[in-house]
């Protein structure tokens, strides 16, 4: 099963996207945007710029584990992972948005 984005809202009336795994998960989720259209530009530049290796910064959180944002061109952050327990968990996570990132498959569940 592919992968797909959620259009969501957050409870101060926000817009934001995650990126799921075929099996649900979340797998990338973004900042928080004033307006739907930002946020489904967002989504655009996922798609643009998730199968590209030097797009993902691999860091490490101030708690010792792992994770990694995706970059657009300019060097803004697009979107960030779940923090992970080890680096090939994190490794994992990047392939799987390379993987699923690129999916047209957008789901408006905004209230």
């Amino acid at each position: 099963m592919a992968g797909f984005f959620e259009l969501k809202t957050s409870k101060d009336d926000q817009t934001f996207f995650v990126l799921k795994a075929g099996n649900g998960q979340v797998i990338l989720k973004s900042e928080l945007y004033t307006t739907r259209a930002a946020a489904e530009n967002g989504i655009a530049s996922v798609q643009k710029n998730s199968p590209l290796d030097e797009r993902y910064e691999r860091a490490v959180s101030k708690s010792g584990k792992p994770f990694f944002n995706l970059k657009a061109g300019n060097h803004q952050v697009i979107g960030t992972s779940q923090l992970y327990e080890a680096e090939d968990g994190r490794d994992n996570g990047i392939e799987s948005v390379k993987t699923n990132g690129s999916s047209t498959d957008v789901r408006d569940i905004t209230e």
